[in-house]
This record gives C-alpha cells, structure tokens and sequence, in this order.
C-alpha cells in the first residue's frame, strides 16, 4: 500500500515529541513548508487548528525549530500571533515561520510537558525564557510553626522540604498561585510575616489563613491540617488528600456544621479541577509504538506514536491511500507490513507494538519481524491501563490530523474540481447537505450545513427543529426543513448544488419543495444530489442520484468527487446528531445517573460525594470516574457513555 506523500500548501502534521531520538530521524515528514514566496498562508492554516489544548512548533525555511509553545486553546493562541498589533519580538518570530506542527493533548498540563520537553530537544531560539542557564527552581515548604511555601532558586540553605526541580520557572509559579486557592497557607515574605499585627488582603480573600495574627487553638489545628494535605499533595499522593477532604467534609455534615462542610467542598472541587493524570509520561518503562487509525471522506490517517522508557520520543501522522473496500484490520495490516518489514527499521523496533485492531495473519508478521531484527517483538489490541491511554491519544490525534488533511485548501480545491467535471457544472461556491436525526421519532432535528470551494463555512451551518409531524416520518421532515430554508429564495443566499442524505423517498421531497420554491421565484432550480447508502451501508458504495433526471453514478473511494461527497454527508450528519443529543439532553427531567444500569443508590451518592455534585459528575472523564470507590474502571466507562453520548 503506497504513502500518499503529496503536500498540500497549508498542510498541518500533528506531532509529539519529548526528547532528541536519533533513531527516528528517517522517518518520512509529511509537512513542508508554504511555497508562496517566503510568507506562510496563516489563514488556510488556522482553518484547520481545532480549540483544543496542546503545543505547537514554528520552523523556519530551513527546517529548523525556532520556537515551542503551549495553548489551552491552539487556535485562539496561534491565531495572536499574526494579529496587526503585535511585539516587536513576536513581529520577528512572525517573519520566520515557514510552517507550523502541533499536537493536541487531553489538558493544558500535559501541553506544558511536552513544551518542556520539546524545548530541551530543539532548544529554539526564541524560547530565551525557557532555556536559560539558571539553576532549576524548587518549591519549598519551610518547617516552622507556620510553614510557608515559596518559590525556591538557588542553594538549600532555607529549613524545610524541597520539592523538584522542575523544568520551567513560569510553570513553578502558575502552580504556587492555584496551590494558594486550595490549601491557604502563607506564602509572605518571613520579615512580612514576623511584623504584621492584622490580616492582610490575601486573608480576607480566603487565600491565607492569617498565622500572622494571634490564632485560636481550633485554628492552629486546621492550618497544620492544611500543610499535611499539601505536603501529601506535593508528594504525589493527590488520592489520599482527596480522601481525606471527602471524609472531612462527611464529617462536618454529620455535625450539622454546614459552613465549614462547605468549604471543605470547595477545596475539594477546586483541587479536583486542577489535578490531572499525566498520559504523555509514565513511570513505567514501557519501550513500544503505538498505532491508531482514522478514516473519513474517503480519506485514512495512521498516527504513530513512538514511546521509548516510559516518554513519548516523536509521532508522525501517515496517509496511505484507502482500498475500496478494505477494513480497519486491512488497513493496519498493510501499513504495518509496509511501516516495518524492511532493513532499515530493524534496530528501532521497539518491544511492544499496541494497535487499535488485530492484525490479519498477526502470527506471521511477528515470524517476519523475529526474523529481520533477531528478537521477539509483540504486537497487542486489547490493552488496558496505561497502554489503553497512550492508544486514546494516538486516535485523537489521528482524527486532528485526518480533519486536517480534509481541510487542507489544495484537498478541497482538487475535490471540487473532480466533483464539477463528473455533475457537469461549473463554478461551485456553495454545497448545501441536510440531514434528519431522531431516536425512534422523538424529537427530531434537521441539519443544513455549508461547504465552499475551500471546505465547510462552520459560521453557516443551521439546525432545524422539527414539530408536528409523525414521529419517525422522515420524509415529512425532509419536507419541513426544506420548506423553512428555501421559503424566501429571491433574497436568501442560494446554493449552487444541494446534497440530501437518504434516497428516492428523499430526493422526491427536495424535488416538490425547492423546485416550486425557485419556480415561483423565476430562479433556475439548482443541482439537487441524493446520496443513497449502499449495501449493509458500508461507505464507499453509496449512489450518488441527481434531481429529475434520476441519472445514478456509482464512485469509488479512490475519487476525490466522492471523498468531498462523504466529507459533506458525513459532517451535516454530526451536526444533526450533535443537535438532537442537544434537545434530547435538556428534555431530560430526571436525574441521568438514575438511568444508568449498575449504578444503584450507594454508588450515585459516591459520586456525587467524591466529585462534589452532579455538575461535576458531568465533567468527569473515564479516568476521573474510575477514581470513586466502588467503581470500576468498565462501570466508569459505561457511566461517561451515558452521559455524554447518549
């Protein structure tokens, strides 16, 4: 199977890295640079960076790191850097880049990982900040009556406890200030401290608990619960604080003392937002690649990661072309056979490599690789634990690059192209698709969205609710949606073709509406296109079916007319599902966790009690849930997916 290595102007490679591999050096680079005179194309770019966090890195014309960065929102960050307004330095960081990489990850914590991790690899030279030749910062907590806790740089010479060291001094002080809003302990100077005869600001905040001034015995008692609570905490032991705050919190309640049960719940809400399992390193020394399909619009994305002791080392994002009608399993299994059964790879396999499918003749492939590298390399799908994670990251980032590559101008402009010469039209600007959504006809949604030569207008896109028709009737929603969106065509926008998701039944609906809808107008009546599922409606064998003349065409996915085809049905088709689960959720009057098999009343008051609330329930993730005594990490699975994808 042949790797697509074509490389469109604005083309984004998602990529991880931790520390310098000299063993992946070979590895084929999937991004070149903007070839528009020197200046790198910003806007097609950001169209394809989504809002999630992660770390991004600029080269230069040469291929050469000159700067890493971290976001907690990727596109709102980059996006600043080509604002008009900008510093002097950003100006001349600006002049620079050539192209841009990034990685999505699950938090803005594991983004600042692998910033660190990425400026000590490339040492760019924009990163001044980062990579100076300072001694390491601390955190330290000095052993007095009323320990404080402070950021530390230099010799040990203070009494306490040393926390550290740690890579990046901004990263340091971040942490100090949310450790203040959770446990309240001083972090005033000592001369400050020593001389203050009345609460400062911080106190009457509630961010100090003011050791400064004469304390009450009660109160002595709590401060020193709070410096064990962050000493635990600061030691890694964040589950036993969480612990501990829960049984306070009980405790209080019990008592009816219902001021301080409530504060011991805010601590714990706010500490619980801040801690975060680190899935871009483990203290396991795991030594394995990790490989996670994509596949959409025709298109399939195989995203590598490379871990090596326990640290992601490096990641590439692969496009082979798609069979016509192969399976996930085939895909991998050629991509594999390909990837590593040659010479040239030998001595970097690793031990272990953790796939998303079994493999077709797996037994085989692990024969041919015994046999080109002299050792037993094992190949694993069912995984849990800490491989599950880094296989969890390895298929987001596989989808972030393959919606990248979907929406890449060069892509999109080649699509519609081979979709103009096979309708016959010419000059597309506008596509529209509509789709319906219900569960067994309750409350339905339709959706519109909007594609123009260079990919979908997100800012465009409509739902529609539908009411007063038979539940279920889908041709009666067909109706309805079209009748509201082309009730006024003489003054609307007017698509140059219009897609509808289903077959006959549907095309007939479109026919009626938007052909007496535009003959009234005197407007010609624009392509209409149904795109009727094929057998066992598996993608790839849909017919494509044209308004009034019912002429048929039957592509394969190897066309780029039937890629931008899948790419628009497949998109008005998320929207619509995005938009039912939406109303269906705030139709909602009773309690979600009560619907959920397995969860009786002991444990929905676990959660709740652990977690601090339904809303924070709702926040969790799998990884948060599966930490609540008494569930597993399956039931914790089976929690999020009915709450969040029911």
């Amino acid at each position: 199977m042949p790797v697509n290595d074509s490389k469109p102007q604005a083309q984004v490679k998602t990529v991880l890295s931790a520390q310098a591999a000299p063993d992946l050096t070979a590895l084929p680079d999937n991004v070149e640079p903007s070839p528009a005179a020197g200046r790198f194309d910003h806007v097609a770019f950001l169209k394809t960076v989504p809002n999630r966090p992660g770390s991004y890195r600029m080269y230069d014309a040469k291929g050469t790191v000159i700067y890493v960065g971290k976001a907690k929102d990727l596109k709102k960050r980059l996006a600043q850097y080509f604002l008009k307004q900008v510093a002097p330095k950003t100006r001349a960081l600006v002049s620079h880049i050539a192209h841009i990489e990034f990685t999505v990850t699950f938090s803005e914590t594991e983004a600042l990982i692998l910033e660190n991790n990425l400026i000590k690899q490339y040492q760019p030279r924009y990163n001044i900040l980062l990579r100076d030749d300072k001694s390491y910062p601390y955190i330290l907590l000095t052993s007095e009556k009323h320990p404080a806790l402070y950021y530390h740089r230099g010799p040990q010479r203070i009494k306490g406890e040393y926390f550290g060291p740690f890579p990046d001094s901004t990263a340091v002080k971040d942490s100090l200030r949310i450790l203040q809003k959770i446990f309240p302990i001083r972090q005033c100077a000592q001369n400050v401290y020593e001389h203050r005869s009345r609460p400062c600001l911080l106190a009457q905040l509630g961010k100090c608990l003011a050791p400064c001034v004469a304390m009450s015995a009660q109160e002595e008692q709590y401060y020193a619960k709070q410096v064990e609570l962050l000493r635990l905490f600061l030691n890694g032991r964040d589950q036993d604080v969480l612990h501990a705050l829960t049984a306070s919190m009980q405790q209080y309640s019990d008592a009816l003392q219902f001021e301080e049960a409530a504060r011991v719940r805010d601590q714990l809400l706010a500490l619980r937002r801040v801690q975060e399992s680190q899935s871009v390193s483990s203290e396991e020394n795991y030594d394995m690649d990790v490989l996670a399909p994509a596949i959409a619009g025709g298109l399939a994305c195989v995203h590598v990661l490379f871990i090596r002791r326990g640290r992601i080392l490096g990641t590439r994002s692969y496009f082979p072309q798609l069979p016509s009608e192969g399976s996930v399993s085939e895909l991998l299994t050629s991509f594999v056979m390909q990837f590593y059964l040659n010479d040239s790879r030998a001595r970097m396999f690793p031990k272990e490599i953790v796939l998303s499918e079994a493999l077709e003749d797996e037994a085989l492939i692990e024969q041919a690789v015994y046999k080109l590298c002299s050792r037993e390399v094992k190949f694993y799908h069912r995984v849990i634990g800490e491989r599950a994670k880094y296989l969890r990251l390895a298929a987001d980032n596989a989808h972030t690059a393959l919606n990248a590559k979907l929406a890449s101008s060069a892509t999109a402009k080649m699509r519609i192209e081979s979709l103009e010469a096979i309708l016959q039209v010419q000059g597309v600007t506008r596509m529209e698709c509509f789709d319906i959504s219900h569960t067994q006809g309750e409350l339905t949604v339709a959706s519109c969205v909007v594609f123009g030569r260079e990919g979908p207008e997100n800012s465009r896109y409509r739902r529609f609710n539908i009411e007063g028709i038979t539940p279920g009737d889908d041709f009666a929603a067909m109706h309805q949606v079209l009748t509201r969106r082309f009730r006024d065509v003489k003054h609307g926008e007017r698509p140059d073709i219009v897609f509808i998701d289903g077959g006959k039944g549907q095309l007939k609906q479109a026919e009626e509406v938007i052909g007496e809808a535009y003959s009234k107008a005197g407007i010609a009546v624009p392509l209409i296109v149904a795109v009727a599922k094929g057998e066992g409606r598996k993608e790839g064998l849909e017919t494509l079916i044209t308004g009034f003349t019912h002429q048929e065409y039957h592509l394969t996915l190897a066309d780029p007319a039937l890629q931008l085809v899948l790419h628009i049905r497949d998109e008005s088709h998320r929207f619509a599902i995005t938009g039912h689960r939406g109303r269906r959720q705030k139709a909602r009057t009773a309690s979600a966790l009560e619907q959920i098999p397995g969860v009786g009343a002991k444990r929905r008051q676990a959660l709740l009690k652990h977690l601090g609330g339904r809303q924070e329930v709702m926040r969790a993730g799998v990884d948060e849930l599966a930490k609540v005594p008494g569930i597993s990490r399956a039931l914790a699975q089976k929690i999020y997916d009915a709450l969040h994808l029911s």
